[in-house]
């Protein structure tokens, strides 16, 4: 009798063709996501779940289904997942690391670069007819040469960043909980900064940490009065991390001089006021939707599945104590 697998979401075709020449598979194909309620009934006799990011695997699905040997989550984060009690059930949870880190990093250059040059707003003006001709001092936004970028998180996505914002002239500095090795810091021509400084003295901040609680409103009210005027926030990681109140506040009163988010601490709703402003802009958390990253991702995902299900071990385990 063949294993059973369980995919949440409907995702690129590869993983669905991997697994399904091994087990028995099902997979949503909607774009609606399934409820938790549906989850956990059809996760109920599955010997492997393969959710999507924005899917809530908690206590409630996890104990719904007493024969899971895998949780295979499709996204390079994980705190969807319960993981805690994946561990002491004896279940690895993997994810998908490393093939978002391209598009993820081209995607905060291209936010930074709308916010600086203020491209989103002057598309809009130009689609509405507002558009009256080029003038000396009209629609000026910044350069990022010679500007300062501070990034937080200094991981796989982060070092992209860098090296590519090299590219544009910028002096790079970042904070991390463990600091580069001096080699790595001279390939990529950066130094470490306390956060303390790096927050009041960057004209462009960009966050690439992984989500905890510890880390929850890691940039707040203190840390956005403590920001120049005239810097720009980044934020591509993840939404709890910053409080977008506080953000809008700051976004409204023109404390700093904006913001590009790709993530939201409410996803998918956002805080009602910040689709008003022409300072931010926003994007659907797209940070890794290329056909190149999710295809990968649904290849890793299945690999993983294939792995623990034929006795092996898996590929991207997070918690590798689930043993």
């Amino acid at each position: 009798m063949k294993q059973k697998v369980l995919i949440t979401g409907k995702i690129p075709p590869i993983a669905y063709q991997m697994l399904e020449e091994k087990f028995d598979v099902t997979m949503h194909q909607e774009l609606t996501p399934l409820s938790k309620e549906e989850i956990i009934n059809l996760v109920a006799d599955k010997d492997a779940l393969l959710p999507i990011l924005s899917d809530s695997i908690d206590a409630h699905v996890i104990n719904a289904a007493p024969g899971l040997k895998i949780i295979a989550n499709y996204g390079a984060g994980f705190n969807n997942i319960d993981v805690p009690l994946a561990t002491t059930k004896g279940i690895p949870v993997t994810n998908t690391p490393v093939v978002s880190t391209n598009a993820t990093a081209e995607l905060t250059l291209g936010l930074i670069l709308s916010v600086a040059r203020r491209i989103v707003e002057g598309d809009k003006i130009t689609r509405e007819g507002k558009f009256t001709g080029w003038a000396p001092l009209y629609h000026l936004g910044y350069e990022l040469t010679d500007k300062r970028l501070g990034i937080i998180g200094m991981g796989n996505i982060g070092r992209a960043v860098a090296k590519r914002a090299l590219a544009f002239g910028m002096e790079i500095v970042y904070f991390d909980k463990f600091p580069l090795s001096e080699q790595q810091e001279q390939e990529l021509n950066c130094r470490f900064m306390p956060l303390e400084e790096l927050i009041p003295t960057s004209d462009f901040i960009t966050l690439h940490v992984n989500y905890d609680p510890s880390l929850h409103h890691l940039i707040g009210k203190k840390e956005l009065d403590s920001m120049k005027s005239s810097a720009y926030f980044i934020n591509a990681a993840r939404g709890p991390l910053m409080d977008e109140a506080a953000l809008l506040e700051a976004l409204r009163t023109k404390a700093i001089a904006g913001a590009g988010l790709d993530v939201y601490e409410f996803e998918p709703k956002i805080t009602a006021g910040l689709e008003k402003l022409d300072n931010v802009v926003l994007t659907p958390h797209i940070g890794n939707a290329t056909v190149e990253a999710r295809g990968e991702m649904s290849k890793i995902a299945a690999q993983n599945i294939i792995e623990v299900l034929e006795g092996r071990e898996p590929i991207s385990c997070v918690n590798p104590s689930y043993k």
